[in-house]
């Protein structure tokens, strides 16, 4: 059930659990410096996973498991294209705050 003020008007002010975990999750994702590179490299364009790695310099099972912490989370995505995966961003909002972040701290 949903709580109401008085006015039986949403409560705005209250979060749910679901919605807590969601945030800090999200947050927890933005939180770590490889996870920053790829979804900032996946903004810009998609990428299969060697691609990420070599653009990165990261090895690909270090890409592999950030991208299932952050496909767990659908803030990427892929599509099949015969044995290749390709990723990309899969959230606006998270990548507009991710963006917005970036640029605060380059100002």
């Amino acid at each position: 059930m949903e709580d109401t003020n008085e006015n039986g008007k949403l409560d705005q002010n209250d979060l749910d659990e679901e919605t807590l975990f969601v945030v800090s999750q999200t947050f927890k994702a933005l939180g770590d410096p490889t996870r920053i590179r790829i979804l900032n490299l996946l903004f810009q364009n998609e990428f299969s996973v060697n691609n990420i790695a070599e653009t990165l310099h990261l090895r690909q099972s270090t890409v592999s498991h950030q991208l299932r912490f952050l496909k767990n989370l659908r803030l990427v995505k892929y599509r099949r294209e015969g044995t290749s995966l390709y990723y990309s961003h899969d959230d606006e909002h998270v990548m507009n705050i991710l963006k917005q972040t970036i640029d605060h701290a380059r100002h």
